[in-house]
């Protein structure tokens, strides 16, 4: 099979990350049973129960070296969908094109890794080869942590430090590093009641004075060199912010706010002293603090040998940096890691959601390369 049919099969699973993943992680099992692969799988179950599974596959010899991949299957939501010609669920090809949820980010990478795997399904491995297929990637990396702490085989690929490639769309530059990511909340409780007689508690209240301070800290991660790296555009962590409330109406005291605060450090900065420094903030503000995700930044020294011969298989000058996360941000113990992938990360998550068909042949040649390079 080639990249094109083996996304055409995969982009009608409606994997939302709140939804389970369990029938399209069953499809590529069954696609790498038939190239002879041993599989692991890993199921859990998300925080509102939904079931969920991973899968970890290898073939060739137990040894050091080899090459390892590293994909998910969850998808963001579809709330909107602008593509008249076709569904979010129904891939269709229009100006070299395939359009669908997903198509872009990641399925059709995960696509060309499987149709390289089917190309070299054949040949004699020196080395192994290693598929690791996540779940719950968009939403807070999930199923990454289930393989990282369960995973047998996942312990094999920290043993051999294979050549490892995060197949998020790079449009296949090599990404040598990208930022982490730390989510917190701080909660506000008050007291409903009609807010005509002074009788309630506004939770909104005790937010102010927080808030006043988090812009406070905003403003010094956008100004100060110690929050400042140059290799990465934006150049700052680009701390975020979201406001939840309860409240029904105006003339009602809200009973209960949050803020959700998420920022993105880069290699180097002290993001858990941050996340330190936020959480005495909500205390002596009375508020409830709870830390919601912790990514690690991905970082390999772009001139390691790795590297260099990556760079030498896709044909470019440079390595790049990524502002965006990817699982790369758990699988830490891993020495020789890169994000390199077909498509466009401006497609990603969009409401007509695309990957060029020449994307799909590049990315299946790259990855048969890498495969030849470092396994056969």
């Amino acid at each position: 099979m080639q990249a094109h049919e083996y996304l055409r099969e995969l982009i009608p699973f409606p994997s939302v990350s709140r939804d389970s993943n369990n029938e399209i992680t069953d499809c590529i099992d069954q696609w790498l049973r038939q190239l002879d692969f041993e599989i692991e799988r890993l199921a859990y179950h998300d925080e509102n129960g939904i079931s969920k599974s991973c899968l970890v596959a290898r073939k060739g010899p137990v040894s050091s070296g080899g090459l390892a991949y590293f994909g998910h299957t969850d998808v963001v939501p579809v709330n909107s969908w602008s593509f008249a010609a076709s569904g979010p669920w129904t891939p269709h090809v229009a100006d070299g094109r395939m359009y669908g949820r997903g198509s872009c980010d990641m399925r059709g990478s995960l696509a060309c890794m499987l149709a390289a795997g089917h190309e070299l399904r054949n040949s004699k491995l020196r080395a192994p080869i290693f598929y690791v297929v996540t779940a719950d990637e968009e939403v807070g990396m999930h199923g990454a942590r289930k393989v990282v702490e369960d995973s047998q085989l996942y312990r094999q690929i920290v043993a051999s430090q294979p050549a490892s490639i995060v197949g998020e769309p790079t449009s296949l530059d090599v990404v040598y590093a990208h930022k982490g990511g730390r989510a917190v909340r701080a909660t506000s409780i008050g007291r409903a009641a009609h807010s005509s007689t002074g009788l309630g508690v506004n939770a909104n209240m005790a937010l102010i004075p927080f808030l006043v301070e988090i812009q406070r800290i905003n403003e010094e991660m956008e100004t100060s060199e110690t929050w400042r790296d140059d290799r990465f555009v934006p150049p700052t962590p680009t701390l975020n912010l979201m406001i939840r409330d309860t409240n029904t109406g105006i003339n009602i005291t809200s009973a209960q706010s949050e803020c959700l605060a998420y920022f993105r450090p880069m290699p180097g900065q002290d993001a858990d002293g941050m996340v330190e420094q936020i959480r005495e903030l909500a205390t002596r503000c009375g508020l409830k603090f709870d830390t919601l995700f912790s990514g690690s930044p991905l970082y390999t020294d772009p001139s390691a040998p790795f590297v260099k011969e990556l760079l030498q298989l896709a044909g470019r000058s440079a390595a790049r940096t990524a502002a965006y996360g990817t699982d790369g941000a758990i699988f830490t113990e891993l020495k020789n890691i890169v994000v390199f992938g077909p498509g466009d990360i401006a497609q990603a998550h969009t409401d007509d959601e695309w990957i060029s068909l020449e994307q799909l042949q590049l990315g299946t040649e790259m990855y048969s390369q890498c495969i030849q390079r470092w396994c056969c």
